[in-house]
C-alpha cells in the first residue's frame, strides 16, 4: 500500500478555494442540484432554495430597515415642525407666567404631563416679592441628582426614583420617565424636565437635538423678566 499524505480540508481553504475559482459552479453544475444544506424544520434543504431563502430574508430586513427610516424621517419632521411653532411662540410672549404656559402647554401637545422649569437659586433672584420663588431649586439638593443620573452630560433621558422625584418636582406625584436637561452655558443656571407617563418613552441613547436647542433658548428668554445673580 503507498504512503499518502492526506491534509485535512478547513472551512477556510473551501472558501479561499471557491473564491478563488468563481466559475467553480458552473463547470460543475450538477453539483449544485446534488448538495442539500441542514434545515430546523424539514431536515434538508437544496443549496438553491437555501440562497433563495436567505435572499427573501436579506430582502425582508431591507424593506424592514426602510420603513423604520422613513417613519424614522416623518416623526423628526413632526417634531422639527413642533418646535418651530414652539419657537415662535416663545419669542411672542410677553410675560414670564405666558412663556411657562406655553412650554406647558407644548409638552401636553406632544402627548406628555407636562414641562416643568427649575432655577438654582444662587444664580436668579426669585425671592419675595418674586412671584416665581416655585422655581427656586437649591444646587445642593440637585448634585447628588447631577452626580448619579447626568455625571459629565448636561442631559438625562429615563427614570427617576420617588425620592428624585420628590426632591425636583414636589406637587408631581408621578413620573413615567423623564428627559432632563441643564440650562447655561457652564450648566449652572437650572434646568428643564419633560415628563412622560410612559416608563419606556425616554430612554438613554435617544437624541436630544431638540431638548438642547430649547435648553440653549431659555436663558436669554428667562433674563427678561427675571434678574441673574
Amino acid at each position: 500500500m503507498n504512503d499518502r499524505s492526506f491534509i485535512e480540508l478547513t472551512d477556510d481553504m473551501v472558501v479561499q478555494f471557491l473564491t478563488g475559482n468563481p466559475d467553480f459552479f458552473i463547470r460543475n453544475a450538477s453539483v449544485i442540484e446534488q448538495i442539500h444544506i441542514p434545515h430546523p424544520v424539514r431536515g434538508s434543504i437544496s443549496l438553491v432554495e437555501w440562497q433563495l431563502n436567505r435572499q427573501r430574508q436579506q430582502i425582508q430586513k431591507l424593506e424592514e430597515e426602510i420603513t423604520a427610516l422613513m417613519e424614522h424621517a416623518s416623526a423628526n419632521e413632526h417634531l422639527l415642525d413642533q418646535f418651530i411653532r414652539l419657537q415662535h411662540d416663545m419669542s411672542q410672549v410677553k410675560s414670564l407666567r405666558e412663556l411657562l404656559n406655553i412650554i406647558n402647554n407644548w409638552a401636553r401637545s406632544m402627548g406628555l404631563v407636562g414641562a416643568y422649569i427649575r432655577l438654582f437659586s444662587d444664580k436668579w433672584r426669585l425671592n419675595a416679592p418674586s412671584d416665581f420663588a416655585y422655581l427656586a431649586l437649591d444646587r445642593q439638593i440637585f448634585e447628588p441628582i447631577r452626580i448619579h443620573r447626568l455625571q459629565t452630560s448636561r442631559t438625562y433621558l429615563g427614570i427617576l426614583t420617588s425620592k428624585e422625584l420628590r426632591l425636583l418636582l414636589p406637587d408631581l406625584t408621578h413620573a413615567g420617565s423623564v428627559a432632563m436637561s441643564i440650562l447655561g452655558r457652564d450648566n449652572d443656571l437650572g434646568l428643564i424636565m419633560f415628563i412622560s407617563r410612559n416608563s419606556q418613552h425616554y430612554q438613554h441613547g435617544m437624541g436630544t437635538l431638540l431638548l438642547d436647542y430649547i435648553s440653549t433658548l431659555l436663558p436669554g428668554i428667562l433674563s427678561r423678566w427675571i434678574e441673574r445673580t
